[in-house]
């Protein structure tokens, strides 16, 4: 069983930055893949970012070169720095971790505007 805790969000300017943290309980979490998917208003959830146990990373074409996933087994955390923030990045943001099954946070919001 792993619990996911997200904190961090907020509202910024476009290009501002904004970090996302997360905390998980469970021993699994830290040979888990963690990640970061996002659901604007009306729109499906979409990937992020994962970053494996080992921490080999993935991000969406729409991210790269601007967000950052890392992690942090000793600690249980994941984060996900955001540089140059654009409107279109405004979702909620939710921590997932996977072993076998999905595990999801509740989510934060992040609101960029123009």
């Amino acid at each position: 069983q792993v619990q996911l805790v997200e904190s961090g969000g907020g509202l910024v300017q476009a290009g501002g930055s904004l970090r996302l943290s997360c905390a998980a309980s469970g021993s699994i979490f830290r040979i888990s893949i963690a990640g970061w998917y996002r659901q604007a208003p009306g729109k499906e959830r979409e990937l992020v970012a994962t970053i494996t146990s080992v921490g080999s990373t993935n991000y969406a074409d729409s991210v790269k070169g601007r967000f950052t996933i890392s992690r942090d087994n000793a600690k249980n955390t994941v984060s996900l720095q955001m540089n140059s923030l654009k409107p279109e990045d405004t979702a909620v943001y939710y921590c997932t971790a996977k072993f076998g099954t999905n595990y999801w946070g509740q989510g934060t919001q992040v609101t960029v505007s123009s």
